[in-house]
């Protein structure tokens, strides 16, 4: 008997929920790449938080495959409440709340339940990422190389946890959220909703200090898509992601001073990367006159209060 076969939930189907509200075109490239899955276990359920366009629910209620769902909310939830939702109606052991303008590639699907079966203790599975732009083409960005410089070293599937694994995510943030599949159990208890942007890390690294575990992976099985009309690209010049970071970063130093993790509590007290990111969005405060974003950005540059 093989590993897949003795864990139970690396035989069940993937729960893939894919949230959308966006680009009916690009909705549709991202839930055409989950029926082309070489592997055939999985289930997605589509949850349309009220996208003014019904071309795109529509042509999701045609998809004939009864693995396929789609739900559509009865007010727009955003994000986090979203995700919450999603999470919800996950019927499996483990989740992927894939974006709804990203990419899976053909080996996704089998390359996750492999890796459940091979470390049937993992809250957290970031496999290997290709990042796109708006017409899928390769791109290579400067936050891309970033989180490359940040990423844990090594090679094939390797597991983190504990204050090595916190330290590194408050150091620099190095996951693609809709790549990630999740230990539905660990997620349970909701994404915050009062960090719609940062909702991401504020999980890890609730996970890691509640001692669970990340496995990353580098066999490249998803492409993320970073464009101009991401939510993160949106909040960056008015500093309203970095007032979320911000609280995150002071709330995790004094976790990680609970926890006795030295390394981890100074990581959120520096919060280097996020400063230089904000001194990166500067420029576009500074050219659309924003005075808000100008005094977020400057203030969160040189680590003084808001």
């Amino acid at each position: 008997m093989n590993a897949a076969q003795q864990s139970p939930a690396a035989g069940e189907p993937l729960d893939i929920m894919m949230p959308f509200w966006g680009s009916v075109d690009h909705f549709m490239i991202a839930v055409e790449s989950v029926l082309r899955q070489e592997d055939p276990n999985w289930r997605l359920t589509i949850v349309d938080d009220v996208y003014p366009d019904l071309s795109a629910g529509e042509w999701a209620k045609s998809i004939d495959d009864p693995r396929v769902s789609y739900i559509r909310n009865e007010e727009n939830l955003r994000p986090s409440r979203n995700y919450n939702k999603s999470v919800g109606l996950a019927e499996s052991e483990f989740v992927t709340i894939m974006g709804c303008d990203d990419v899976m590639l053909p080996g996704y699907v089998g390359r996750i339940r492999q890796l459940i079966a091979e470390f049937p203790d993992a809250d957290i599975i970031q496999p290997g990422v290709t990042v796109i732009d708006e017409n899928g083409k390769p791109v290579e960005p400067l936050a891309d190389r970033v989180k490359a410089l940040y990423r844990f070293r090594g090679t094939g599937a390797r597991q983190y946890r504990g204050e090595e694994l916190a330290t590194s995510l408050l150091r620099g943030f190095w996951p693609y959220f809709p790549s990630v599949t999740w230990r539905v159990s660990r997620v349970a208890s909701g994404f915050r909703t009062d960090l719609d942007v940062t909702q991401d890390l504020a999980m890890m690294f609730q996970i890691a200090a509640q001692g669970g575990s990340l496995v990353l992976d580098d066999e490249v099985v998803f492409a993320y898509r970073r464009h101009s009309a991401s939510v993160s690209a949106v909040t960056g010049p008015d500093g309203s992601k970095f007032r979320q970071e911000r609280t995150l970063f002071r709330e995790a130093e004094e976790t990680a001073k609970s926890l006795g993790w030295p390394r981890a509590a100074r990581a959120a007290r520096n919060h280097l990367t996020s400063r230089l990111h904000a001194l990166t969005e500067l420029p576009g405060a500074v050219a659309k006159q924003n005075k808000t974003g100008i005094r977020t950005l400057t203030r969160h540059v040189l680590g003084l209060p808001y």
